[in-house]
């Protein structure tokens, strides 16, 4: 019982680290960064961003900032109703939901064409073999429960009968 436990337990790691090393971080603009005259809707284009991945900006600290808003506040350079906004100058940004996002420059960059949008999609479900691989562990795991069970029913029974002399 113990051993299937153990296996649960690593089965369980396994899972969460492959989690957390499946998500990506997007730097925008690759090694250009954060800056004016990209295309950063090309660069967004050629991103697969998924529920979880990062989503950074890195670009001088005290020149430009990062404001996460709505469509209206990304089509019109505003950041009036922002969700958002970032000044680091290495800005990391959790992209929770599958939805379209909107980043701007919010002090004059947008004008110059720094902003970009991204849609974010669900996780991917998890690879067949592992669902299998899993129901095989529970599966496995229940009969060595049973069989651990049993066993202790047994030495218990027999320390019994053999320890009150009966045979």
């Amino acid at each position: 019982m113990a051993n299937s436990a153990r296996r649960l337990f690593l089965y369980s790691v396994l899972l969460l680290l492959t989690a957390a090393a499946s998500a990506t971080d997007h730097i925008v603009g690759a090694n250009r960064g954060w800056n004016p005259g990209i295309n950063y809707t090309l660069w967004a284009n050629n991103q697969t961003f998924y529920v979880d991945d990062l989503i950074s900006f890195r670009y001088q600290k005290m020149q430009y900032n990062v404001f996460e808003v709505n469509q209206t506040g990304y089509d019109n350079c505003t950041t009036e109703g922002a969700v958002g906004n970032w000044s680091s100058g290495k800005d990391f940004i959790l992209l929770k939901k599958a939805k379209r996002y909107y980043f701007i420059c919010g002090n004059g960059g947008c004008f110059s064409g720094m902003k970009v949008s991204v849609l974010v999609h669900p996780l991917p479900p998890p690879p067949r073999s592992a669902t299998v691989a899993n129901e095989q562990s529970e599966k496995s795991g229940a009969a060595e429960a049973r069989l651990t069970v049993a066993g202790v029913v047994v030495a218990v029974i027999s320390s019994v009968w053999l320890g009150s002399g009966w045979i």
